[in-house]
């Protein structure tokens, strides 16, 4: 049996479920694009190839067996884009949610149902339908539980709106000793350099007390504020709109100092550096182009 326990973004990691670039399928048609970023490089005919983006999991891959974390990987599936595991599911404490995904991308879910048939089966959770919520919005901290959200009112008309307020009071309901904080997140349909698809692609924590953090990602400067007040000014790596657009603060930690990052960062990767993190660099060029990144495309079963 698989004793899940995550509690924050950056205790050691010791169980992951790696996403796969394997069998990608084709490049989607313009229809078929989940978000502008995609779209962009449909239409500009630089969507990444398979074997670039398999490289780039290998990568990623070997710095997981260098600090001996355990690592699953997704039964694949014929022609289908399985990278991105963190939208189809979260652990909180020692709990498993399964996320209610885009209708399409169920098939995601049943290529690790043999991992989630590890776990105890009264810690595996399903929301009710009406509950929208993905991997990417929740973000912990502790006694913290940070929900990306979107508060608009044509919300049903954004394919990048992905959690609603139902999301998040069900997260209230199910850890009502966990202070849950949502964030209305900006979005845009059309581009890139707007549209905070996750939360997590406009804020994370790293370290013990650091965090990468867009102001313009949120709707609302209270939001902002919020997360200005609680981890302190001087802490917090405010990256612009192109790096936002790049995904600088969708990297992953494994451990409170190790952070794992794009090799193309250089001003964040200096910084982090400077504060005391051992920074290991992957090439993830090519997957950034899917709108998502090292974040994107984990999700923790195990922390210390």
């Amino acid at each position: 049996m698989l004793q899940l326990n995550v509690k924050n973004e950056s205790s050691r990691l010791r169980a992951v479920v790696l996403g796969s670039a394997l069998n990608n399928g084709p490049t989607p048609t313009v229809a078929e694009a989940y978000d502008p970023k995609s779209l962009e490089h449909i239409l500009a005919g630089t969507y990444p190839i398979e074997q670039d983006m398999v490289a780039e999991m290998e990568a990623l891959l070997l710095i997981f067996k260098k600090y001996d974390v355990t690592v699953f990987r997704p039964k694949m599936i014929e022609n289908y884009n399985q990278i991105f595991t963190r939208d189809i599911g979260f652990v909180i404490d020692s709990t498993f949610i399964k996320a209610n995904i885009l209708p399409d991308r169920e098939r995601e879910l049943d290529a690790i149902q043999y991992i989630i048939d590890q776990i105890n089966p009264e810690k595996v959770v399903r929301p009710p339908e009406e509950v929208h919520i993905e991997g990417g919005d929740v973000m912990l901290w502790n006694d913290y539980i940070f929900i990306g959200t979107y508060k608009g009112s044509d919300y049903k008309d954004y394919i990048t709106a992905r959690t609603n307020m139902a999301g998040v009071e069900y997260i209230k309901n199910l850890f009502p000793h966990k202070i849950v904080k949502e964030f209305d997140l900006v979005k845009s349909k059309i581009e890139a350099r707007d549209n905070a698809l996750h939360l997590d692609c406009c804020f994370q924590p790293v370290g013990n007390n650091k965090g990468i953090i867009y102001k313009s990602g949120f709707r609302e400067e209270a939001d902002y504020m919020f997360l200005v007040n609680l981890f302190g000014k001087e802490n917090l790596f405010h990256i612009t709109r192109d790096e936002m657009y790049d995904m600088n603060s969708n990297v992953f930690s494994i451990a409170p100092d190790v952070v794992i990052s794009e090799k193309n960062f250089t001003r964040l990767n200096t910084w982090l550096t400077t504060n005391g993190f051992t920074v290991e660099k992957v090439p993830y060029a090519e997957i950034a182009k899917q709108e998502g990144l090292l974040r994107c495309s984990t999700l923790p079963l195990i922390r210390d």
